[in-house]
């Protein structure tokens, strides 16, 4: 593991740079580090280490990705979090501690989003009779990243999303300040809507305290 992680270093060390690591940065607000790579070629360098010969096994998984995320530079998340996703039809059912851990700490959007769509999603279609107790749970947390989780695990589900758990989310949910609780809510909604239109039309409809941000987001591919 140590040798798998010091060559990814090395290759991030070998193609930083510090100017648009600054821009990055500003644009996140000053959460992060950065070593200044582009996306497309972060994808380039991390391609080799996700191919599936060069796995780590994955009762290293855990401590790999608390490595990773105690790592200060936003590339070693945004890696971390393709890497457990190569793992998501092996999951098993403890391994929502883990998942948990990465939406929590280091939190933002670029994370969480990606976490709560592709792994959170595969493993609540591995483990459906779970997905009450953890959106309960989560919902109940005031955790917002969490909370945002909650909303965001079905974006990919399509005709397989269950339109009354969703929807109880979201009404439990309503009146929130959080800006990314309210665009999150539209977004499921939006997203949904290429599958159900009738359905989220019909929400929006009779959900007459849904935010105006929800509200527009909802709607937009339907007007």
């Amino acid at each position: 593991m140590s040798n798998y992680l010091s060559t990814l270093q090395a290759e991030f060390e070998r193609h930083a740079n510090p100017q648009r690591a600054a821009e990055q940065k500003a644009y996140m607000k000053d959460n992060f580090e950065f070593y200044g790579i582009t996306a497309p070629k972060r994808q380039e360098i991390q391609k080799p280490f996700l191919l599936k010969q060069h796995l780590p096994p994955k009762k290293e998984l855990e401590k790999l990705v608390k490595k990773l995320w105690s790592k200060p530079q936003r590339e070693y998340q945004m890696f971390g979090q393709e890497l457990v996703n190569k793992y998501s039809k092996q999951l098993e059912k403890e391994d929502i501690a883990l998942l948990e851990y990465m939406v929590t700490h280091l939190s933002w959007w670029d994370t969480v989003d990606f976490i709560a769509a592709n792994t959170m999603g595969a493993y609540f279609q591995l483990y459906p009779e779970l997905r009450k107790k953890y959106v309960k749970k989560w919902l109940a947390s005031e955790h917002m990243w969490l909370q945002r989780s909650a909303l965001l695990f079905q974006l990919k589900y399509k005709e397989q999303l269950d339109n009354e758990l969703l929807g109880n989310t979201i009404r439990q949910l309503l009146g929130s300040k959080e800006f990314f609780i309210n665009k999150a809510i539209g977004w499921a909604l939006r997203q949904y809507s290429k599958t159900n239109p009738a359905w989220v039309k019909r929400f929006v409809r009779d959900t007459p305290t849904l935010a105006n941000l929800s509200k527009r987001e909802a709607l937009r591919l339907l007007k």
